[in-house]
């Protein structure tokens, strides 16, 4: 089997990886996600035991309920995830560890999951059901159905509404696009640690203007109207409110009455993380962080919920803009907030606990990963590393970090992530010494002889050489750069087109320590071309100041990164044919590689630009204002990143792609930039995909599109040697 077919039945190797994990409260027990094997895309529900069996207790094919027929917001929170998995894509535990919710194209299920207990079994409710939440007790299950949040009884299957819609474009228990998209917050709703009520949010999309979405290969079908939030213009109004379990209306009628969770929603409209607290002496409390629009403010608050009274408990302030960090705000389980900042000299993020500044200081901190009791279990790169992630364990009662590493492995040399409950680490890994990903179990990982398991992959190995990469830092700068070679070439045998394969962008790195991200890179290095990736100023895994290079200007810092790399790579290498460099990319990566032949034409020769931003104005408020302001304020800084306007001389072949069902960044985007160029007389080529998405994730679309690539590539490349011999 070809590496494009492979890679695109596999879904880019990641059917048949176990992912997901829940850990029992006395860190015995694991859940996790999997299909049965490498060609399985109907992932099951699966526990491993205390003796190291692995055990299915969810399989959609035995259930009977593998065809998927998903309801729209299903397919909607799924794109937002970027989730192209079936089967069980998502679960939820109660605290206990004795029983999950999950839901199978819109129907609602539960199962238990001790060993020998009951199977999965249908409960049955209003539906379509979305992103249904089992609560900490195990009694009920809260989920969405038709913009309504409602709760349905395990034991006894009353099923009622806690909160109604009301009237079009209102929602309960969801998260809104900007929510879901830009702020990595998937949930709209919270259970309370007793099970006695539910935190939710109230979205209201009717000031958020209308777009339609039509696909020209379909004709027949009803276009998609959707709520875009487009930068500068009106977001979605999002509300908290307090519903107490007790208080709802029996048989789907009387809605329980809203304790509403007010807030400075004008000042801090962004709702970004909510949830609850169970802190010592003081009983449950609501818990929630909001940012302002031009994200120079991210504050955290505590509300009463009997009351929904609101106090602040910290703020965070940035002149440029106040990151989002994961896995924060959070609580040990003596009380102390726990949060990720920067301290006031301007220094770099750094762990916050109770006040107290712990944690290593020479690290990039990435997120927190878990919290368990007293410790936390944190991510992030060594210095000097950013193509590496490792993680610590971090003692709060003495501030001690130890080193997390996994099982017969270095700390860091590779991108480790992990889950921590009772005492258990689940450690999963990549690296350049393995194909894929690999999973470790490590029971009392703070004791000084940890019991180790493993839990299988089962995913296929890439028919593919691996990865022939060379790692460095390119130029003054110091720019993250890796040189993937073909697996056949050898030195001194010719020179090679040079083919860029950047992402680019914020929060997004390509030049990383594990073949799982080179296999692509790979394999267009194996049709010809010597392929350097470069992460430069804008990326994260280096420090604040690097990230906020691109204020005010998401073009020329990029690119000139792009250049430097290149420039730096060519006198490393002197194999490198710099009269045929080409660049491809897609989303930020595609933006990149048309800005580079539109802008820099005496640098780049041919570029391939899939689903790209060209027009800011065009895309969402919460990521574009971040990074450009509001376009009312800042017409220069959307315009010197704009594409419409950029056609420097010679004209250079150039490749759009761009699915025609896109709600991210919509087909627009390359029509208005297709329409700019023909009007200034300049050749270039457009491969609209139907039916597709942000991502192409339809098994024959992602293997056509990498042949098309390669042979666009080649075509243009080969024309230009023709042109520099014949000149």
């Amino acid at each position: 089997m070809s590496f494009p077919r492979q890679q695109a039945r596999t879904r880019r190797f990641t059917i048949g990886v176990p992912r997901a994990f829940q850990i029992s409260p006395d860190g015995r027990r694991v859940a996790f996600l999997r299909g049965r094997d490498g060609d399985d895309p109907a992932a099951c529900l699966w526990i491993l035991e205390p003796d190291g069996r692995e055990r299915v207790v969810a399989d959609p094919r035995s259930i009977g309920a593998d065809d998927e027929d998903l309801p729209p917001e299903e397919r909607a929170r799924r794109e937002r995830l970027r989730e192209t998995g079936g089967g069980i894509v998502a679960y939820t535990v109660d605290d206990a560890f004795t029983a999950a919710a999950f839901t199978l194209s819109g129907r609602l299920y539960h199962v238990g999951l001790a060993d020998g207990g009951a199977g999965p079994r249908e409960l049955p409710v209003a539906g379509p059901v979305v992103d249904p939440l089992i609560c900490p007790r195990g009694e009920h299950v809260a989920y969405v159905s038709g913009g309504a949040l409602r709760v349905a009884g395990i034991a006894d299957g009353r099923d009622r509404v806690l909160a109604a819609a009301g009237s079009p474009g209102v929602t309960w228990g969801l998260a809104e696009f900007i929510a879901a998209e830009e702020m990595s917050r998937f949930r709209g709703m919270w259970w309370a640690p007793d099970g006695s009520a539910l935190l939710a949010a109230r979205v209201d999309d009717t000031p958020v203007r209308r777009w339609t979405i039509a696909d020209p290969a379909d004709p027949g079908a009803v276009p998609q109207t959707v709520a875009y939030p487009a930068a500068g213009t009106p977001n979605a109004d999002v509300r908290l409110a307090v519903l107490a379990l007790d208080a709802a209306g029996a048989d789907g009628a009387g809605a329980a009455a809203p304790v509403w969770v007010d807030w400075d929603r004008a000042a801090l409209p962004y709702l970004v993380r909510a949830g609850w607290t169970d802190r010592p002496g003081a009983g449950p409390a609501v818990v929630f962080s909001a940012q302002s629009r031009d994200q120079r403010t991210l504050a955290l608050f505590r509300a009463d919920p009997a009351t929904g009274a609101v106090s602040e408990l910290h703020r965070d302030t940035d002149p440029v803009w106040v990151e989002i960090m994961p896995g924060v705000p959070g609580f040990t389980a003596g009380g102390d907030l726990v949060r990720i900042g920067r301290p006031e000299n301007g220094a770099e993020r750094r762990l916050h606990v109770g006040g107290r500044v712990i944690g290593p200081a020479d690290v990039y901190l990435r997120s927190v990963a878990d919290i368990d009791g007293d410790r936390v279990l944190v991510s992030g790169s060594p210095a000097g590393r950013p193509g590496e992630v490792a993680l610590w364990l971090i003692d709060t009662a003495d501030g001690r970090a130890t080193p997390v590493e996994f099982p017969g492995a270095p700390h860091g040399g590779g991108l480790d992530s992990g889950r921590l409950r009772g005492g258990t680490v689940v450690l999963q890994r990549r690296d350049m010494d393995h194909d894929g990903v690999r999973t470790a179990v490590v029971y009392g990982a703070a004791a000084e002889r940890p019991r180790v398991a493993g839990v299988a992959s089962l995913a296929q190995a890439p028919d593919l050489p691996a990865p022939r990469v060379a790692f460095w830092s390119a130029g003054e700068r110091e720019i993250p750069s890796a040189l993937v070679l073909p697996s056949w070439y050898e030195e001194g045998s010719g020179s090679l087109p040079v083919l860029l394969d950047p992402y680019g962008g914020p929060h997004a790195q390509r030049v990383l320590r594990c073949r799982s991200a080179h296999l692509t890179s790979q394999w267009f290095a194996d049709q010809g071309f010597a392929v350097l990736i470069a992460d430069g100023r804008g990326t994260p895994g280096i420090g604040t100041a690097w990230e906020q290079a691109i204020h005010l200007d998401m073009a020329d810092v990029v690119l000139s990164d792009q250049i430097a790399a290149l420039r730096d790579a060519a006198e490393r290498f002197g194999f490198l044919d710099v009269e045929r460099v080409a660049i491809r990319g897609w989303s930020f990566g595609g933006y990149l590689a048309a800005l580079a032949v539109l802008r820099r034409p005496d640098v780049f020769h041919a570029a391939v630009a899939g689903a790209p931003v060209t027009d800011w104005t065009l895309y969402d408020t919460h990521y574009t204002e971040r990074y450009l302001g509001l376009p009312q304020e800042q017409a220069d800084a959307y315009a010197r990143s704009s594409l419409l306007a950029d056609r420097a001389d010679p004209n250079r072949p150039l490749l759009l792609i761009h699915g025609l069902v896109d709600d991210n960044v919509v087909f627009a985007h390359t029509q208005r930039l297709s329409s700019a160029l023909l009007a200034a007389g300049r050749t270039h080529t457009v491969l609209p995909l139907s039916g597709i998405t942000h991502m192409a994730a339809e098994e024959t679309t992602a293997e056509n599109l990498l042949l098309i690539q390669v042979d666009f590539l080649h075509t243009a490349l080969k024309s230009r040697l023709a042109g520099v011999a014949a000149g």
